[in-house]
């Protein structure tokens, strides 16, 4: 099935740039690639969206992710592939993604302090970014039914 029409943020001029110009910056801050898609990928599986899901899981293939990291994704908290700096930036990852299931605050103190313990200023700065803007191509993507495999551009 095609998606009802092009991603809204290549059919408006500059709409891309923005966006590229935040990722251009979460790829500075010293976020490591693989965690970026990891959080990606586990956004993505939150809001399911299957054309992120698609391309997270392709982009930690190609880097050469192990098969059972990006399974474990799904049920990170069980799962034995990750460090305690991952297991958080997943907690940080569902918190941001969930805001609207919380009756609370979106992130608690704890697991901001935690977060703050594993990553540096410019680490989390990064962290949170790449988890916003995956949630923005979520709602882009789940509004005009974006295909997985889609190519965009």
């Amino acid at each position: 099935m095609p998606a009802r029409m092009k991603n809204p943020a290549f059919v408006l001029p500059g709409g891309m740039k923005g966006i590229g110009s935040i990722v251009k910056a979460v790829d500075q801050s010293g976020l490591s690639h693989e965690l970026q898609e990891i959080v990606g990928l586990r956004a993505s599986q939150i809001n399911g969206c299957s054309a992120c899901v698609h391309a997270h899981t392709q982009n930690l293939i190609k880097a050469g992710t192990s098969s059972e990291r990006i399974a474990g994704v799904a049920a990170w908290r069980e799962a034995p592939y990750f460090s305690e700096p991952e297991r958080t930036a997943l907690q940080l990852t569902e918190s941001v993604t969930r805001l609207a299931d919380r009756s609370s605050e979106a992130v608690g103190d704890e697991l901001w302090d935690t977060a703050a313990d594993h990553f540096d200023e410019q680490q989390l700065a990064g962290l949170i970014l790449v988890i916003s803007v995956t949630n923005l191509f979520n709602r882009l993507n789940a509004t005009i039914q974006e295909p997985a495999g889609a190519t965009w551009g």
